[in-house]
């Protein structure tokens, strides 16, 4: 079970995408997916999800903390959100995350958020600024843990490297792009960064903007706000990725997207994938990655197919 580095955080192989809430997900829906997700996490694990402060403008949290707040459940999930950049002019500012984390605890209906990134880089504000702001979140119980999602391996290792000079709460996790079609990135400079300052991993768009569920292909039409993403990856190397992920799903009776998960979260320096489900069918077709065991053979299979 994931132990998300240098915290007390057990999560979830796969940590619940909350975009969708309030989008492609009205907030019945909303309710119906993150109510599957908890019943096939299994019981050693915390169920992870993931929001944000402008998914939807504060929607998805709020129809999270709904959710939590209805259902009882607040204390069995492993809760992440994210100070975002909206229309603010320095989103890293003291004042600016100090009022993101305001807004986003009564969003949520929640005393502590278990996990709160900085959505985007602000290289207008100093680092020291943006982290000993975090730290004041933390020292107030308002805050568990601080990441960074959407940093370069260079302001990742600055924001670190700060955060010890200081002798403030530094950044325990990374939230990276990162999946089978978008490899080079991630493995060329952040995976090192991750790998040796001990740090979580979670990437978003684990499953290529629904490409990897292979219903995106060359000269069909998909219904979806996804497609346009996902159509940049049609081509030689997707129909090699998709070809390999058929192989492999066939044999486990699962699904390629169940697959794709999986192989993200059995890499070294990946703690849990990031994907969500507009509708409790989709997401059906992602949690057999939660229990799928795949063999050496294959994963190299995945890995040779999307080089």
């Amino acid at each position: 079970m994931p132990q998300l580095p240098g915290t007390d955080l057990t999560v979830s192989d796969l940590c619940l995408g909350g975009n969708v809430f309030g989008w492609t997900a009205d907030e019945p829906t909303s309710f119906a997916l993150l109510d599957r997700f908890l019943d096939a996490v299994p019981s050693t694990q915390s169920p992870f999800v993931d929001t944000a402060e402008m998914y939807g403008n504060g929607v998805s949290e709020t129809i999270l903390g709904n959710w939590m707040a209805e259902r009882g459940v607040r204390d069995r999930l492993v809760v992440a959100t994210k100070a975002s950049p909206g229309e603010k002019e320095h989103p890293l500012s003291a004042p600016e995350i100090r009022a993101a984390a305001e807004r986003s605890l009564r969003n949520l209906q929640v005393d502590t958020i278990d996990l709160y990134y900085a959505h985007y880089d602000d290289e207008t504000t100093p680092l020291e600024e943006t982290l000993t702001a975090f730290d004041e979140l933390v020292q107030a119980g308002k805050v568990r843990y601080a990441a960074a999602s959407n940093y370069s391996a260079k302001r990742l290792t600055e924001a670190l490297d700060t955060a010890q000079q200081l002798g403030v709460t530094g950044y325990v996790a990374l939230q990276p792009h990162y999946n089978l079609m978008e490899r080079e990135v991630y493995e060329a400079e952040l995976a090192a960064v991750v790998t040796e300052r001990g740090l979580g991993s979670m990437p978003y768009f684990g499953l290529a903007r629904g490409f990897l569920t292979g219903k995106y292909r060359a000269g069909e039409t998909i219904d979806s706000p996804r497609a346009k993403g996902a159509a940049k990856y049609v081509g030689e190397k997707g129909d090699r990725v998709l070809s390999a992920l058929a192989e492999v799903a066939e044999a486990h009776s699962v699904t390629g997207a169940a697959v794709a998960l999986r192989w993200l979260a059995d890499s070294p320096a990946v703690t849990a994938p990031i994907a969500s489900g507009r509708s409790v069918e989709q997401l059906a077709d992602l949690l057999p990655m939660l229990d799928l065991v795949l063999t050496d053979d294959e994963r190299q299979r995945l890995t040779d197919a999307s080089a």
